[in-house]
């Protein structure tokens, strides 16, 4: 069988389903429906453990003879979603990401997808861990790949289901509809229209769809959609009309650049330089959206704490500045533009300050990201106090923006001053 539900995608799908609870089981079934002549061959199966949603497996088939870089070669990731997360994450979508990516070399081949995952190729090198996306050379390698992303791919137009088909509450979870108009198609129309003029799907209508997503079993999750519904218009007419790169100000961002989504390439063969500059790849597309670049690149600099949120370890002012001097080279290079040094420095100061602008808008998305993963989520984390420190992120730059936080006498959140710390 191939194609998707609604025949937009030609990668194959396989009818089965990947098993928490039988891993290597329901796994090897996948495997070998995709590679049936591993069936006499040795499968192994390693898991990795950087993310906090999803399964990622990396299957192996170890043939006699093979050398370890003919094994790697051959070698399958495999990704299965965590449950309910269809409820915040659009999948179709996600497919036609990896694959515009693979189109441009920007990602791994897509294999195949299954009821609640996909197959890709396996991308070779060294996952980075929080501390190494710190280092000057890899937080170079990182804005110039993020740059070329935003230079070269372009931002998929929508495809919409027809509306009664597409609005669909979370009961398959067994929950209760997040609201009572939840299969109106009213609701999608919402959703995609939140930032009048900016073509959907983007940042903001992703951020709508989740707070039309929260539980709201109590009076006080109902109080607190009610506060993040009222904040979310003031961020679109404060922030959605801001000028910026790309076409209607929006480029093809990834949204999740994580240290455990970024890869370190292993060396090229081809090199003879023996200082070459680092390579990264990234993974994982499935919150990839046309976004400002000033909100995807603050958005990483947020993971530069991790996911303990150590604010205390986040760029400084000179750190933003030398990556983002180097996303602007980076950027400029892949859209063919020639520009003097001094404008190239003065883009570099544009997009800075823009980035400035945008700190606290990470909190706020995945602060409301989090209150649905604590809800949803069968995985061992902490996601309520995760949603805690996250807004806490957000009010603290809007009590820093607005003076509310120097009128009443408190003191500088540990993120903020760290964010105007200069070197």
């Amino acid at each position: 069988m191939s194609g998707s539900t609604n025949g937009t995608s030609k990668v194959r799908f396989i009818p089965l389903t990947y098993n928490q609870a039988e891993s290597q089981t329901s796994a090897l079934r996948l495997i070998l429906t995709l590679r049936p002549e591993w069936q006499n061959g040795k499968v192994e199966f390693i898991r990795f453990t950087d993310g906090i949603t999803n399964t990622l497996l990396k299957v192996v088939n170890r043939a006699p003879g093979l050398s370890e870089e003919e094994v790697d070669n051959e070698a399958v990731l495999l990704r299965a979603y965590g449950q309910g997360t269809d409820l915040i994450i659009d999948r179709e979508r996600e497919t036609q990401n990896h694959e515009l990516l693979t189109r441009y070399n920007l990602a791994p081949a897509l294999l195949a997808r299954f009821h609640n995952g996909m197959l890709y190729r396996f991308i070779k090198g060294v996952v980075t861990s929080p501390a190494d996306l710190r280092r000057q050379d890899i937080a170079r390698a990182v804005a110039s790949r993020l740059a070329e992303w935003h230079a070269v791919v372009p931002c998929l137009p929508s495809h919409r289901e027809p509306l009664a088909v597409e609005i669909d509450g979370s009961e398959q979870f067994g929950m209760s509809a997040p609201t009572s108009s939840r299969k109106d198609p009213a609701i999608q129309a919402a959703i995609d229209t939140v930032a009048p003029g900016i073509p959907a799907p983007n940042v903001w209508t992703v951020m709508q769809k989740w707070i039309y997503a929260l539980p709201v079993g109590s009076e006080a999750e109902k109080t607190r959609q009610a506060a993040l519904q009222k904040e979310l218009p003031r961020l679109v007419a404060e922030f959605s009309k801001r000028p910026g790169l790309g076409v209607n100000s929006l480029v093809f961002a990834h949204c999740d650049l994580l240290s455990g989504n970024v890869i370190i390439q292993p060396p090229s063969s081809e090199t003879t330089t023996p200082k070459a500059p680092l390579k990264v790849s990234f993974i994982d597309y499935e919150y990839a959206t046309p976004s400002p670049a000033a909100f995807d690149i603050a958005n990483h600099f947020a993971e530069w704490g991790g996911f303990d949120c150590e604010h205390q370890l986040l760029p400084t002012q000179a750190q933003r500045l030398d990556f983002i001097r180097e996303y602007i080279r980076s950027y400029f290079k892949h859209l063919g533009v020639d520009k003097s040094p001094e404008e190239e420095e003065a883009e570099t100061r544009r997009l800075f300050a823009e980035v400035d602008v945008f700190r606290g808008i990470p909190g706020f998305y995945w602060g409301i990201w989090a209150l649905i993963q604590a809800e949803i989520s069968q995985i061992d984390f902490d996601y309520a106090s995760y949603a805690e420190l996250r807004l806490g992120e957000y009010w603290g730059w809007r009590a820093e923006e607005d003076g509310s936080r120097a009128a009443s006498g408190k003191e500088m959140t540990v993120r903020e001053k760290r964010w105007a710390q200069e070197s």
